[in-house]
């Protein structure tokens, strides 16, 4: 039997790969959260791995808080950077598979059309560069891996744009949403039946790819949206980034390319208003 660790198990895409996981009797998931392994204490990688036999390690644990991250990037740097190394080593050493999910952050939002694996990163926040950094120590350590970026995460759990807009719409009549930052959205459950078809698969296609639902839509109108399929009234209110002040930058244009998990993986995404229908008719949120 397959057995894959997934770190960060309480985040969105870790609690989506436990529900997922229920589909795949065939494989065995050691889920751990924090509490359960310090992924930033290097003795307690080195010490775990040897005696558990994994096949895969998913790494779903981040440092995430973007704007925070400008004041503490030592933490998100030690998260997203060191912690990453260990498992890397840790991987490597004990002949893993490493699966290690990064973030369409580490690109400047500059290009006009969607990003490819190509496409060199530049990173202009804390958060992105932190994430870069673990995506080079994987690199350089291992041959075996699979780097998997993505954009715009929403799931029925933890804090994100979805629930975000839901709650707002029975707080409010009126509400302000960014209309100059262009991305693709991305339902976690979507990301985890990928990650689980690189492993039921045996994928030997190592590299980096990029998932996320296809298509693109602006914060603004994916809010338009997701009122509109909920049947919530709400006036929305299109405004630029500027008009936030936020702490970090934000990449004005993130959308990820699907051409390559198509050609070389050919794995089909859905699209993006597909999900969210899926999500929000299923009553998940």
């Amino acid at each position: 039997m397959t057995k894959v660790l997934v770190t960060g198990a309480n985040g969105q895409l870790g609690r989506c790969l436990r529900d997922v996981a229920k589909e795949f009797p065939e494989l065995y998931f050691d889920f751990k959260d924090s509490k359960d392994l310090d992924i930033t204490n290097k003795s307690n990688i080195e010490d775990f791995f040897p005696s558990q036999a994994y096949d895969y390690c998913i790494n779903c644990a981040a440092y995430t808080a973007v704007d925070k991250a400008e004041q503490e990037s030592d933490k998100a740097f030690l998260v997203n950077g060191e912690a990453v190394k260990y498992l890397a080593y840790a991987c490597n050493k004990n002949e893993v598979v490493f699966i290690h999910i990064s973030t369409d952050f580490v690109f400047d939002g500059t290009k006009k059309d969607p990003y490819t694996e190509e496409d060199e990163p530049n990173p202009i926040s804390v958060y992105g560069a932190s994430k870069l950094k673990g995506e080079q120590y994987v690199q350089e350590i291992l041959d075996n891996y699979f780097i998997v970026r993505t954009s715009w995460v929403y799931s029925e759990y933890g804090n994100n744009f979805v629930k975000t807009m839901l709650r707002l719409a029975e707080e409010r009549d009126e509400i302000n949403v960014v209309g100059d930052q262009i991305g693709s959205p991305t339902y976690a459950g979507d990301l985890a039946k990928f990650l689980i078809f690189l492993i039921n698969t045996k994928s030997q296609k190592f590299g980096t790819y990029h998932y996320s639902n296809d298509g693109e839509i602006s914060w603004y109108d994916f809010a338009i949206e997701i009122f509109s399929l909920a049947k919530r009234s709400v006036k929305v209110n299109k405004i630029k980034t500027r008009d936030f002040k936020l702490a970090a930058l934000r990449p004005t244009y993130s959308s990820l390319s699907g051409e390559k998990i198509l050609n070389f993986l050919n794995y089909e995404r859905i699209f993006w208003k597909m999900a969210i229908v899926k999500v929000l008719e299923g009553k998940k949120l």
